[in-house]
């Protein structure tokens, strides 16, 4: 790039920071505004820590492990003495809490010590005991043979898994069609990084990618495919484990046997995956020692000498050894389509819908075969909602100059996807330029000039601004190879505009999870959203002003939660004990299960509006303005109410809060609302036409 195209570059962004400045002023006011600005600069969480050891010196004391009537998994540990360890692993299964059901069979390969005595000890664990030793292979074929579950995971005694372990191994089978191998990240008891996922080279010859770095790196926070996973933390579905013909024996007693079942597993069709989302601690060498002279680890030089005989003819398509591990990476993952997604930040599904959407998009994106890279606009690496959308198979990319990166890798990249008009704006120039190959991709999330024509029009005030953003943001539209729009309204607005535009819609994703609570056990109001989106503080503030004190003399202890960032001046301004405002939350759960009505008293706004989705994919009843409903294809009645003045709202909401029968029907309908016009199948749909059919250039 020249001097110039950098001189350009830097304007567009400049002014394009001015022109969101200046926006914010018009929304929030100076104090608002400059708040938004320091969250810039916050500094990034740590996705990880030294990992906390439960002690091997521990008094036994009988305890319980899952035992599922019906497993979706058969956790399998072989055990050959070492009780110890393979107490300190059983404790650790049974305090992480994974939804998964699953069962757990320890096979005693003939232990030498009081390991089987003990081990009868333990409730609902299934004890398997071998009259000899027959090492690591036929151990693990035996407790194969005698498990009950859909999948198997192989566990090595001398781990102890975290929270969440088997849950993520078990979601990469649902998120991807063709996955027949989900390996976990280890770690070593100190925190570094023993493995996350493994390479053969030509000479089969193996590499544990990550050894000894550190866990937070980046490069190793995502699921990605490999050549194999370590059998110490392996699952397989137990059909496709009996079809390969289980652990080879030829290489027993143990070794090479888990990159064996990798490359039949590949060779069958399926792909390989390390999951980092799947952590496990693993205290390599207590049961093979770490001597590659003596012990059962001789047999690894051996077992190579058999694994490369086996699987000549494939490792003709390996790296060369000596080939380094990122490039080696990159070959294992080759084949399939590379998607990159500029965004103005890290999305964090709990924080907005837009970023909720995103995720989900992506998501769906992965499992359609295409490897998606996502590189945030304001350059900040935020680990831990890096290692969260890892977690669904997205790199995470924050290189330190943003431009030459792309136009060194811009022919890795079949489509650019541009998230939101901020973005768009200052990329879209650039990367016609830089990418020149790739298709361009608008995804608009909302309309902004829409939103700024309906705020002013409320505010009584000037539409220079929102004209302005008006012909911007259609220019846009026009020069990308398609765009993505949230509701019908704004697509039928834009194609009036632009006919021959490229146009897709793509609205909210949601996953209906049915109510647990009855009406009879709920009480309040809940209402869901940042006050950082204009919308929002507009809704509260309001209907805090308005609509409470016309709510009081009917429900007289009703209360209005608030869930999402409220700033020190909303909150000053809020003091009423009937408005209760909890910030930011973890889990939205609780809450859509504890109020009895959700409530949507926009004003104003553009697109499609998550907080609706969100109570109704819970069966939460909603009571919203015409404007918050807005192309939801909602009925009125029917799975929503809806009111539009402070009168008529108070009056909507008494009716939803005391009638059961309604409060039921709503709950229903809303959430088949949600299974007819939000779902993963939905978008999946529409994704599928648009990136597996030619795109016309723009």
């Amino acid at each position: 790039m020249t001097w110039t195209d950098a001189l350009t570059w830097r304007m567009r962004r400049l002014l394009a920071l001015l022109q969101r400045a200046r926006g914010s002023l018009f929304s929030r006011g100076w104090r608002g505004t400059w708040r938004r600005i320091l969250q810039e600069f916050k500094g990034s969480p740590r996705a990880s820590s030294q990992p906390r050891l439960l002690p091997l010196d521990w008094a036994f004391a009988p305890f319980a492990v899952p035992n599922a009537s019906n497993p979706d998994v058969s956790v399998i540990i072989p055990v050959h003495g070492h009780l110890a360890h393979t107490l300190a692993c059983l404790r650790s299964i049974a305090a992480c809490g994974d939804r998964t059901a699953f069962e757990v069979i320890v096979v005693d390969d003939a232990s030498p010590d009081a390991s089987a005595a003990t081990l009868a000890q333990i409730q609902g664990l299934r004890l398997l005991g071998l009259p000899r030793n027959l090492g690591f292979v036929g151990a693990c074929n035996a407790g194969a043979a005698a498990a009950r579950g859909q999948f198997l995971c192989f566990l090595n005694n001398d781990t102890q898994v975290t929270p969440g372990w088997l849950d993520a191994l078990r979601a990469c089978f649902d998120d991807v069609s063709d996955c027949g191998i989900a390996g976990a990240r280890l770690l070593y008891p100190d925190g570094r990084l023993q493995e996350c996922g493994a390479l053969v080279f030509a000479d089969g010859s193996a590499w544990n990618c990550g050894r000894f770095e550190s866990p937070d790196q980046p490069r190793y926070l995502y699921r990605r495919e490999c050549d194999y996973v370590s059998g110490a933390a392996l699952m397989i579905p137990a059909d496709l484990f009996r079809e390969v013909g289980g652990f080879d024996t030829r290489y027993a007693p143990a070794y090479y046997e888990d990159t064996d079942l990798a490359f039949a597993v590949r060779a069958a069709g399926h792909r390989v995956l390390v999951q980092p989302a799947s952590t496990v601690i693993h205290c390599e060498g207590v049961t093979a020692g770490i001597d590659p002279e003596h012990g059962i680890k001789r047999h690894q030089v051996k077992n190579k000498a058999r694994f490369a005989g086996k699987w000549a003819t494939a490792l003709l398509k390996q790296a060369r050894p000596g080939t380094r591990e990122a490039e080696a990476i990159a070959r294992a993952e080759t084949g399939r389509p590379r998607l990159l997604v500029i965004e103005s930040t890290l999305p964090d599904a709990s924080r907005d819908s837009g970023s909720l959407r995103l995720v989900e998009l992506l998501r769906i994106v992965g499992q359609l075969g295409w490897r998606v890279s996502l590189m945030p606009d304001d350059r900040r690496m935020d680990l831990a909602l890096a290692a969260r959308l890892g977690a669904v198979g997205v790199q995470v990319v924050v290189p330190g100059n943003q431009r030459s990166w792309l136009g060194a890798h811009a022919d890795d990249f079949a489509v650019v996807m541009l998230s939101r008009y901020a973005v768009a704006s200052v990329w879209m120039a650039q990367v016609r330029k830089l990418a020149p190959r790739a298709q361009v991709i608008f995804d608009t999330v909302d309309l902004n000039f829409l939103r700024e024509l309906r705020a002013a029009k409320l505010a009584r005030s000037g539409t220079q601004r929102a004209d302005a953003l008006r012909a911007h943001e259609l220019a846009l539209i026009a020069a990308s190879d398609c765009t993505l729009l949230v509701s019908d309204v704004e697509l039928a607005l834009v194609q009036a505009e632009i006919p021959r535009a490229r146009l897709r819609l793509v609205g909210n994703i949601h996953r209906v999870q049915e109510p647990i609570t009855p009406f009879s056990d709920r009480a309040d109001l809940l209402f869901i959203g940042g006050f950082q989106h204009p919308p929002n503080r507009d809704a509260v503030q309001w209907f805090a002003r308005e609509v409470l004190p016309l709510l009081h003399p009917r429900l007289p202890e009703l209360c209005l939660h608030v869930i999402g960032n409220v700033d020190a001046q909303a909150r000053d301004a809020l003091r009423d004990a009937h408005v209760v405002l909890h910030g930011r939350v973890d889990d939205l759960r609780p809450w859509l299960e504890r109020c009895r009505v959700s409530i949507a008293p926009l004003r104003y706004g553009a697109g499609v509006k998550g907080k609706i989705n969100t109570a109704m994919a819970s069966g939460l009843p909603v009571v919203a303005t015409s404007i918050a409903a807005e192309a939801m294809a909602l009925t009125d009645g029917v799975d929503v109410l809806l009111a539009d003045t402070p009168e008529t709202l108070a009056v909507t909401i008494e009716r939803a809060y005391t009638d059961q029968a309604l409060w039921q029907r709503l709950s229903r309908g809303g959430m088949n609302n949600v299974r007819l016009h939000f779902s993963r199948a939905r978008a999946r749909d529409v994704l599928r036409e648009i990136l597996q059919s030619p795109l016309p250039p723009g």
